[in-house]
């Protein structure tokens, strides 16, 4: 939620947020200049999916900066499976119908859970 006009205390008034990885002593600081912003996005290639961050955030006016939330642990996001279901197989059950079966893809630490499968016919 950005913060209303009456508590920003002057002009200028922005973001800053602050993030690491977890285990790390170096933060990464970004400003993010919009007061009307309630979010920010970090793009980088080389994370993994699921990777913990440490995070917090505070606010600056031309005057300065103010203080910063605790910190806060966050999760990089998954990504796509890798591998696709073994196993499957198909089974008549009527004129109408097919039941197809396969083998559930296990949780991976590195890409996250599978939240449904697609079965496609041709």
């Amino acid at each position: 939620q950005p913060v209303s006009e009456e508590l920003q205390n002057g002009e200028g008034f922005g973001y800053v947020v602050m993030f690491r990885p977890l285990g790390s002593t170096t933060w990464t600081k970004a400003v993010v200049a919009s007061v009307e912003s309630s979010k920010y996005i970090y793009r980088n290639e080389s994370i993994t999916p699921l990777s913990p961050f440490e995070v917090k955030v505070g606010v600056y006016n031309n005057e300065g900066e103010g203080t910063l939330s605790s910190i806060s642990i966050i999760y990089s996001g998954e990504d796509e499976p890798q591998m696709a279901p073994a196993g499957a197989s198909a089974l008549s059950v009527s004129a109408a119908a097919v039941e197809v079966s396969w083998l559930p893809i296990p949780w991976n630490r590195h890409t996250g859970r599978v939240l449904g499968y697609e079965v496609r016919d041709w």
